[in-house]
């Protein structure tokens, strides 16, 4: 039958699903709204709606290598046992399928994919949501890609809480893997002191500077101004080697540095990405007290 577009308009705007789902409810209802807006309820799909308001910082990172290119993306929820559950885990692979296969620079390339039922994957995230029972979402979709001589050095902590790629010379996969683990877990914010930008070097000399001229001016008997500069400089090369990751004690043996274990295995890093999930998602607090004390009131 034919669709009224006003009244797939309105059934869009009022249950928030895709409009292939909206069409086949209007088919099935014969273009009754009321009747669309039941029958979306009642598979799932409208429902997703009432948790735009809600938080989902949990979930799960993937990251898919195909060559030199390497993508990762993040599937939220609202809590953590969903992103344990294995209907999550298994629509985390359904989308990695989709994004191995059509090779999104970014989440709305991700997210506009369209699918061989013509549906979006955007439609589909939506109608996960229904069926899981809480908020999905598809976030942070990233590229990452390499020279043909360099190897990707990939690790995923925790099932995906956290996801690294690093991009490295040519070297034996445990190594590239090594240095991936201790970005996971020491968090560098650079890579050597040449990556360090000039402005934050400008601005933590002038800050130690400040600090060690009133401690020095505390003194009983003050140090030479030469002495001052070099207790600075001490203090901001302690500041780079705790920053950078080749000044950084090796995880997996502190008893080397991340450079001197490169240097050994005749490698080197020219880049890595480190991700969290739920990285820029402002977690609600919830005063659990104050909650049981409403609900007792009402």
């Amino acid at each position: 039958m034919e669709i009224n577009l006003k009244d797939l308009k309105e059934l869009r705007e009022r249950t928030g699903a895709g409009v292939l789902d909206c069409k086949k409810a209007l088919a099935e209802c014969n273009s009754n709204l009321e009747e669309a807006v039941k029958w979306l309820r009642e598979k799932g799909i409208a429902k997703a709606v009432k948790k735009a308001g809600r938080t989902s910082a949990e979930g799960l990172f993937e990251v898919l290598v195909d060559g030199n290119t390497a993508t990762l993306f993040e599937i939220n929820c609202e809590t953590d046992f969903v992103a344990m559950n294995a209907k999550f885990k298994a629509f985390q692979a359904e989308v990695a399928k989709v994004i191995s296969a059509n090779h999104p620079n970014n989440t709305e390339e991700a997210l506009n994919t369209v699918l061989p039922d013509g549906a979006k994957l955007s439609d589909k995230v939506l109608e996960f949501s229904g069926v899981i029972g809480e908020k999905i979402e598809l976030r942070n979709v990233q590229v990452v890609t390499k020279e043909d001589s360099q190897v990707f050095g990939v690790y995923k902590h925790n099932g995906g809480k956290i996801a690294v790629v690093t991009v490295m010379d040519a070297c034996d996969a445990q190594v590239a893997k090594a240095v991936a683990m201790h970005v996971c877990a020491n968090d560098p914010q650079y890579i050597d002191e040449t990556y360090v930008d000039e402005a934050f070097l400008n601005n933590e000399r002038e800050t130690l500077l400040k600090e060690a001229l009133a401690e020095n001016a505390a003194l009983p008997k003050p140090k030479p101004e030469v002495i001052v500069e070099k207790m600075v400089q001490g203090r901001l090369n302690k500041e780079l080697k705790e920053i950078c990751l080749v000044n950084q004690a090796l995880v997996t043996d502190p008893n080397t540095t991340v450079g001197a274990y490169l240097d050994s295995n005749h490698t080197k890093v020219h880049s890595y990405l480190r991700v969290v999930v739920g990285a820029g998602i402002e977690k609600k607090e919830n005063d659990f007290v104050n909650e049981v004390m409403n609900a007792v009131k009402n």
